[in-house]
């Protein structure tokens, strides 16, 4: 016989002499669990309608989602509820819930004797498992209901510890209305979290729930006080007396029930995200958000119709957001109330210019005092110009920023190239929106793009951290995402040119270590469509856009004039911190240099520096100033002179001794703006008397054929007018600049025969190789 035989037979034989009561007690479990198993307790969240809390960073709602019931809840756990409550609550209710199994024999016994004497109820026996048997699975109040009740309570005992049970009365205790559970209560008519409940409030919301509607304390005070202070007297002997006599001498105030309504559409937003979550934490600041509010609500009156404003604050040491307005009014359709502008893709006008001036920083083109042409100019065929229709000549880049110049700006990113700023842009984490089948080009740097305002404050962070932008965390849970934009001496440098302008003389008064402020850059978007104001303190990074939803124009409303009012006000009221002083990362230091030229000034070429200026200098790096656009070859050039009188000649013209003298260029598109001082510095000294026939007519260079200021009408509307100019003065080679852009060079004998395709203004430059020029403007119709 093998061993398994063995044991088989062993085991018919230990089966057949068990008592015959076992075998029904052995049957009743198998039932018991198969019924347990085929009806298990209904779950709130499983097979309840769910609520949903979104909450603040302090669990202050923000806004609430009622269930299918249109029930308002609020989940909280134990640890955040009231001692004083949970002490009330099992001592009033069941004092004996933590030694039961979820029936009390001798409640239900002393209730059922009251009602066989009284024929009515006097008590209920339920204790507080069956009260969450009654709440999660609504039963009628018979005999066959209270045994229902009974039989889920056992049951409930079975799957669930005596703290999971608690917390299940806790969450879904009816509180009147449509108020469940104790911290919606709480809040909702004490104004309080249920962790900050008093003696009294502990008591008025341990008998709500007996009966919801008549003792509501928004609607009947004087019941609610003498329910309660049934409750307080009950606690004599676990509570001090004087606590006691405390909350009994306590008024009933209780607020107006009302619905929370803080960051209404980041609420919205997170809840399509909710998965079933009953409650989801945010990192919200509640003062904050609603500071920011406010502030919104306040600057409608000045806002033309259908215009809306959004904002978003973004804690820099964390990249959480303790403010979220997504629209001007949650509660005013008809500025388009429910359209959530910090999530739409909107041109961003000048907002790209600190990343282009960091990143050409990064690859080594530009310092912060590099030379630029603030001038008209063309570059292949884009014709930029400036907000303000001017042009300021020879500019820095820490100007050309502070000034939001155009022109400047487009010249910078022509040398770094638009698809690889867009590709740096991101992989730092700003994407860009194009049309469809449209690649990135020139315009990009004025707005020719689409972008968000979440992408935008999200990457300016990267100035308050030493250039690693990140994405904003709407969650406690929220994974930190971070990417490097710029290096740290790139966005340091930026930094300081936004917030003041530059090093220039004060640097070097206040030595290496800079008081800062806020950094902040304006933009407006074609035809007044948006306005942005982005600002970065140590502390936060802020946001603002003003516009129409719908992309209608809203002329007059600028970024400068409408969005930095409203960001400078937003940081004095939330970010209370001082500036704080700032050092240099070790790859920035200050240089002096010096124009035309753009590199470190040499104190043997001091005759080549026609101006000087202090600038921030990047790994030691300090790039010449571009090649010039229109003349070709390099800016330094070399002429002789007579050793004794200084004048200009040449070897064919004079057999004196000679020395050469080496001097320099000023870009060629920039001599008509240059001061009379520097046009001196860059010319060359006048010819000896012997070398008259080497030099121009005194009378230097004259347009002629058109007039400044003469109107040019076409023939007809189809018909562009073709004008011929020639010029006087000069006998060598010249450009002729039609808007800043180069359409001819050639001798000055041959005239300039130019249809005139577009209308408007028309500027027309003549300029010689020595920087002479003349100028004319004329309007063609």
């Amino acid at each position: 016989m093998t061993q398994r035989a063995a044991w088989w037979i062993a085991g018919r034989g230990w089966l057949r002499r068990r008592p015959r009561w076992q075998w029904g007690v052995l049957l009743a479990l198998l039932v018991l669990a198969g019924l347990d198993h085929a009806f298990p307790p209904p779950v709130p969240g499983r097979d309840a309608p769910n609520a949903l809390l979104i909450v603040a960073r302090d669990g202050t709602p923000l806004r609430a989602f009622p269930d299918r019931d249109h029930v308002w809840r609020h989940p909280v756990a134990l640890a955040d509820v009231s001692p004083l409550y949970l002490e009330a609550l099992e001592r009033y209710e069941d004092r004996w819930f933590r030694w039961h199994p979820g029936v009390n024999p001798l409640a239900l016994t002393r209730a059922a004797w009251q009602w066989l004497r009284h024929g009515r109820i006097v008590s209920g026996g339920s204790t507080l498992t069956m009260q969450v048997a009654r709440i999660i699975e609504p039963t009628p109040r018979t005999l066959l209901g209270k045994g229902r009740q009974i039989l889920r309570a056992l049951q409930l005992e079975l799957h669930y510890s005596k703290d999971e049970i608690l917390a299940l009365y806790v969450n879904y205790a009816p509180m009147g209305g449509v108020l469940e559970g104790v911290e919606a209560a709480s809040r909702a008519y004490l104004g309080k979290p249920a962790k900050r409940l008093s003696h009294a409030d502990a008591a008025l919301l341990t008998v709500l729930p007996q009966m919801p509607s008549r003792l509501r304390p928004d609607r009947q005070p004087a019941r609610a006080r003498v329910a309660r202070d049934k409750v307080v007297h009950r606690m004599a002997g676990v509570w001090p007396d004087s606590d006691i006599r405390d909350a009994l001498q306590e008024p009933i105030i209780a607020q107006t029930a009302r619905d929370p309504l803080l960051a209404p559409l980041l609420a919205e937003r997170l809840r399509k995200d909710a998965r079933g979550r009953q409650r989801i934490d945010t990192t919200i600041d509640a003062q904050t958000q609603q500071t920011v509010e406010l502030l919104l609500t306040s600057r409608l009156a000045a806002l033309p119709p259908r215009v809306s404003m959004a904002a978003l604050v973004v804690d820099n040491a964390t990249l959480e957001v303790r403010a979220y307005a997504g629209s001007a009014d949650f509660g005013d359709t008809d500025r388009f109330a429910f359209v959530d502008m910090v999530r739409a893709s909107r041109s961003p006008g000048s907002t790209l210019k600190p990343f282009l001036y960091g990143l050409a920083l990064d690859e080594g083109l530009i310092h912060s005092e590099s030379l630029l042409a603030d001038v008209p100019q063309s570059f292949g065929g884009y014709q930029p110009g400036n907000f303000q229709q001017s042009f300021h000549g020879a500019v820095s880049v820490s100007e050309a920023l502070s000034k939001s110049l155009n022109v400047p700006a487009v010249e910078v990113l022509d040398r770094l190239e638009p698809g690889r700023f867009v590709a740096a842009l991101r992989r730092g984490g700003l994407k860009l929106d194009f049309p469809k089948g449209e690649a990135p080009n020139l315009s990009v740097i004025l707005g020719g793009a689409g972008t968000t305002l979440e992408q935008l404050v999200g990457a300016y962070t990267a100035f308050a951290r030493e250039g690693v932008s990140g994405k904003p965390r709407y969650r406690t849970d929220e994974p930190l995402v971070e990417q490097r934009m710029l290096s740290p001496g790139a966005a340091f440098i930026i930094r300081d040119v936004l917030e003041s302008g530059g090093p220039v003389g004060r640097a070097v008064e206040q030595g290496p270590g800079i008081r800062r402020g806020i950094a902040w850059k304006t933009g407006t978007s074609f035809g007044f469509r948006d306005a942005w104001s982005i600002g970065v303190s140590d502390r936060y990074t802020v946001g603002v856009w003003i516009g129409r939803p719908d992309g209608t124009p809203n002329p007059g409303f600028f970024g400068a004039n409408i969005a930095a009012p409203l960001l400078v006000d937003i940081f004095s009221a939330v970010d209370g911190q001082p500036a704080t002083t700032r050092t240099p990362p070790p790859s920035v230091h200050q240089e002096k240099i010096c124009w035309p030229l753009g590199t470190r000034f040499q104190p043997e070429e001091e005759a080549l520096c026609h101006r000087q200026a202090i600038a921030w200098v990047l790994n030691d790096t300090a790039p010449p100033t571009f090649p010039d656009r229109l003349r070709s070859g390099e800016m330094r050039y070399a002429y002789e002179v007579d050793a004794v009188s200084g004048l200009r000649v040449t070897a064919a013209c004079s057999t004196r001794p000679r020395r050469q003298v080496e001097a320099v260029h000023w870009p060629t598109a920039l001599d008509p703006w240059l001061s009379s001082d520097l046009r001196a510095k860059a010319q060359p000294p006048a010819w000896d008397a012997g070398c008259q026939k080497q030099a121009e007519p005194d009378a230097g260079l004259s347009i002629v054929g058109l007039s400044s200021g003469e109107v040019i009408k076409r023939p007809r509307p189809d018909q562009a007018p073709v004008i011929r100019l020639e010029l006087r003065g000069q006998r060598g080679q010249v450009y002729w600049l039609i808007n800043g852009r180069l359409v001819a060079h050639r001798p000055a004998t041959q005239p300039l025969i130019q249809t005139l395709t577009e209308t408007g203004r028309v500027d027309i430059t003549a300029m010689d190789e020595q920087g002479r020029y003349d100028r004319i403007s004329v309007s063609v119709r």
